[in-house]
């Protein structure tokens, strides 16, 4: 399979095609021209370019049997109707296929000089000697001539149908073939997809993940995504697929009688106009149908990441009637979507069926009358119906019916091909969303050794007009810990998210050894720097594997020595299995405590130049707190680490302490030099931060 990197890297710039919408707003139906709909198009082909040599085989197999499949069903009817009911001599080619002689085929398409065998083979035999006394009777006639006997009749009914039942078993192997083929085809279309779609949602900032629903992202990228895969099978080869027997079947009608063609086409006018008029309500039905799926995708997602919560505070009824709610907008939402469709196909249908009557109507008078049609030319050759008969009326009214059932088809096609594109277009909505964070285009190498981390005057905001960071100043030296401190919301976080470039600041700038971050590619500073964060995220797997998840080869010695360092190595002993133990979902079988100190563990084995630690002993007892600090000062000399924390034990032991108020870098210094400040900020934050706790202990006690 073509590595999926390689479609990535083929992915046409937004800039030269038309940027995809959102289509979230469920009261207006989209507009969607012939040229959009290109537009679109065009968009998913560097995806399935990869699967192009396979896309091509297979449409032409598929035109290969249709044609196949028509002709022979064609043929069969003409050999049945005509051949072996009536009793007529058949064309030559149906001998050719047959493994015939001249004797089966008519006088006409027979050379002279076969003529006169061929008349002796016609006459029957009426026992010894038969053939001179029939060459002194009278000469037959030509219609007795092109007469089928009785043992030539069965010759051609034995041979059809062993000739059936090959073409048939032939095709039912081949279609097998095909529907397997066809679908690995397209799966790796889809799988293409999918892949870009996630990496792009990951180079996003996180200003985007926080407005929007992570179950609007799942449903996109499983369902939405999935559209690609019809639009090759629906609005590229359906069609075509479609358009081919309906072109067969036109020219067959056609070729019977001009005024046939001429009412089958009269007929088409109100059809595609009420295809016109539909089409509107079919995709505003369609983009509500999508949204809806969406909102109960978010609401599943919300609800199964929560349930602990959910189960605490007895809230399962709640849930469980918000769920339903929304459940039900979704049946109904995609029950209007049907509903259009149906009546549309019900209309259609009706006009079609309307006509198709009538046309077999006038078809069974023309039969009676035996007039002629108007096939004849080559097509003589391996079909006979130059009068109506019967099997001329059962070959145009199979022609007629088929007619309007593709026309059907091609209609319920349209409405389908209206929910495809919309839903890949709000695939590609993700592909087209231009990130706020991205490399330089000409960036310099990552600074090693790593000897400082600096903010200079750096502002920032979330929103316009609610700054969060108002020209912060600090500086981290090597082999240092710095503990930002200050009080809820005032931007700790945010401060670090600005180092690992998942914000920009929009003004001001972060430098590594006086080289501005935005200069470097933003892997080169993710490389160099881990995290540990305040929600400590495991995921189902074995312990080591949780520790060395971003490690890539992580050997067992590594792994274990980071555990060592986070304090993690003894509990994780004691488990059934120890570093192979399996965990549940989000480690649900670890304290809070131990996850905590895994994901410690999974930030050290990195071994990065810069540690960032999110509150990194909150779910610790004090005598852990003090040796997992004590092992990270000590794995730490060559590093910088940054403590973002809440607890005085934890600040006590840094290096320097930033303290954060009102979006400034309000003071710096050691523990002890703040403290010694009679007025100073930090002084005023501890103790208020001691008060509190010894409010707290001496109402539970």
């Amino acid at each position: 399979m073509t590595d999926t990197t390689e479609a990535m890297a083929e992915t046409p710039d937004p800039k030269e095609q038309f940027t995809a919408r959102e289509l979230a707003d469920t009261t207006a139906a989209p507009d969607f021209t012939f040229r959009h709909m290109g537009g679109i198009a065009l968009k998913a082909l560097p995806f399935m370019r990869p699967m192009l040599i396979h896309i091509i085989v297979i449409l032409v197999l598929g035109f290969l049997m249709g044609f196949v499949t028509t002709s022979i069903l064609t043929l069969y009817q003409n050999l049945l109707s005509d051949k072996v009911l009536v009793g007529e001599k058949i064309q030559p080619g149906q001998a050719f296929l047959l493994g015939l002689d001249d004797s089966y085929v008519k006088q006409e398409f027979v050379g002279d000089e076969d003529k006169a065998g061929h008349d002796r083979l016609a006459l029957p035999k009426t026992g010894e000697g038969a053939w001179e006394k029939d060459l002194d009777a009278e000469e037959p006639t030509i219609a007795e001539a092109d007469k089928l006997t009785p043992d030539q009749r069965k010759r051609v009914r034995n041979g059809m149908y062993v000739w059936l039942m090959f073409m048939g078993a032939l095709g039912i192997i081949l279609g097998a073939i095909l529907r397997y083929y066809g679908a690995w085809t397209w799966q790796n279309v889809s799988q293409y997809l999918r892949v870009t779609m996630v990496e792009r949602l990951e180079h996003l900032s996180l200003g985007f993940h926080s407005d929007s629903r992570a179950g609007d992202a799942i449903y996109r990228i499983f369902q939405d995504s999935a559209q690609i895969v019809n639009l090759l099978s629906q609005a590229i080869i359906g069609p075509i697929m479609q358009m081919w027997p309906l072109a067969v079947a036109l020219a067959f009608i056609l070729a019977f009688d001009q005024m046939l063609f001429l009412s089958i086409v009269l007929a088409a006018i109100p059809m595609v106009w009420l295809t016109v008029k539909f089409t509107p309500r079919i995709r505003r039905r369609s983009v509500a149908n999508r949204v809806a799926n969406s909102n109960l995708t978010s609401r599943l997602q919300e609800v199964f990441s929560a349930l602990k919560v959910v189960k605490a505070s007895g809230a399962e009824n709640l849930v469980l009637e918000r769920f339903d709610r929304d459940s039900h907008r979704a049946l109904d939402a995609a029950l209007y979507l049907r509903f259009e469709m149906a009546l549309l196909s019900l209309l259609v249908i009706m006009i079609g069926g309307t006509v198709v009557i009538a046309l077999e109507y006038v078809t069974a008078g023309w039969v009676i009358q035996k007039r002629e049609t108007l096939l004849w030319g080559w097509a003589a050759a391996y079909i006979a119906f130059e009068l109506w008969t019967l099997g001329a009326f059962q070959a145009a009214s199979g022609r007629i019916e088929e007619s309007f059932r593709t026309g059907h088809g091609l209609i319920r096609l349209w409405c389908m091909i209206q929910d495809l594109f919309i839903g890949l277009e709000r695939a590609f909505y993700f592909l087209d969303l231009k990130p706020e964070v991205f490399d330089p285009d000409d960036p310099v190498a990552y600074p090693s050794p790593i000897t400082s981390v600096t903010w200079e005057d750096v502002h920032f905001a979330y929103k316009e007009g609610q700054p969060v960071l108002k020209g912060v100043n600090l500086q981290a030296e090597v082999g240092t810990v710095t503990a930002i401190v200050g009080s809820t919301g005032c931007g700790k976080s945010t401060l670090m998210s600005l180092l690992l470039r998942l914000y920009d600041p929009y003004r001001g700038t972060v430098r590594i050894n006086g080289v501005d971050i935005r200069d470097v590619t933003i892997d080169d500073i993710r490389t160099n720097s881990a995290i540990a964060l305040q929600k400590n995220v495991l995921f189902t797997g074995k312990v080591a594997d949780n520790i060395g998840y971003a490690v890539a080869g992580a050997s067992r010695q590594d792994i274990e020595r980071a555990a060592e360092i986070a304090c993690a190595d003894p509990f994780i002993r004691e488990m059934d299995g120890g570093y192979d133990c399996e965990l549940g979902e989000r480690g649900s079988k670890l304290s809070s405590g131990q996850r905590q100190r895994l994901t410690i563990a999974r930030a050290v084995i990195r071994n990065t130049p810069i540690l960032i630690l999110d509150e990194p002993t909150a779910s610790l007892d004090a005598e852990t707190e003090h040796q997992v600090l004590a092992n990270l000062a000590e794995w730490g000399r060559d590093k910088v680490v940054f403590l973002i924390t809440h607890r005085l034990s934890t600040i006590r032991n840094a290096d320097q302490i930033a303290f954060l108020e009102d979006g400034r870098i309000a003071e710096t210094g050691s523990h002890d030099e703040l403290m010694a400040r009679s007025d100073g900020r930090y002084r005023r934050f501890v103790l208020a931060e001691t008060l509190g706790a010894d409010n707290e202990g001496g109402e539970s006690s």
